[in-house]
């Protein structure tokens, strides 16, 4: 919503009704035409703005009835009070709810985007947290031959490690079922990670919410911990 213009239209509405009261004639209760005039021409619009910030607000406002401008005149004071104070009111009466601090999720993800974070290139600041998931990745398995999705895949692969292909196991038991669940969400959580957020962050040109780029962010934080966690088998 354009908070400005609204305001500015409820103002103008509210001054044109002063000033057509001090213009009304006690003995016939009729003031300015040209004022009267004015008022309907704009009494739709303020009708409009009403109902977007409480639809209660405009059930009593017509200016043609007895003390119109008056009752009218009332309801803009109520409208321009929710505009002063809606963003109070969000902050204020929200619910409480956990926070996400941005600097708690994995170094490996925070420190690669937080220059990007700090000038609002949200997008870039998810690809460059998943471009350095990938180096670390590489740097932990020994492999420069391969990247992103496909060494995730090999990485995480249940096959036994091969010359030159290490693999990452989660630490346990691998034989009970909580291990090995863990070790197949790390490959589809991964593959998620490039495909879903890292391959879109590289390509599209769109900047991203930063809601948005956070979440992403920390979903990429869980992989980086299952993989920096994860021990190489060789």
């Amino acid at each position: 919503m354009d908070r400005d213009w609204m305001r500015k239209q409820l103002e103008a509405f509210d001054d044109l009704a002063s000033r057509y009261e001090r213009s009304t004639r006690p003995s016939d209760y009729i003031g300015d035409p040209s004022l009267y005039d004015q008022l309907h021409r704009a009494e739709p619009t303020v009708k409009q703005i009403l109902c977007r910030l409480d639809p209660k607000l405009t059930e009593d406002l017509n200016i043609d009835q007895l003390a119109g401008t008056a009752m009218a005149r009332n309801e803009i004071q109520r409208g321009l009070g929710i505009l002063a104070d809606m963003d109070e009111w969000a902050s204020r009466l929200a619910p409480d709810a956990p926070a996400l601090p941005a600097d708690r999720l994995h170094p490996w993800v925070w420190d690669a985007a937080r220059t990007f974070w700090e000038s609002q290139h949200y997008r870039a600041s998810v690809h460059a947290a998943a471009s350095a998931i990938n180096a670390h990745l590489q740097q932990k398995v020994g492999r420069r031959d391969v990247a992103d999705d496909k060494l995730v895949q090999e990485v995480f692969s249940d096959r036994p490690p091969e010359a030159g292909k290490a693999r990452l196991r989660i630490p346990g038991d691998p034989n009970t079922p909580t291990v090995q669940s863990r070790q197949r969400g790390a490959l589809q959580l991964g593959l998620g990670c490039f495909f879903a957020i890292r391959n879109p962050a590289a390509h599209e040109t769109v900047e991203w919410t930063e809601q948005e780029a956070l979440e992403q962010l920390a979903a990429l934080s869980v992989f980086a911990r299952l993989v920096d966690g994860s021990r190489v088998e060789k």
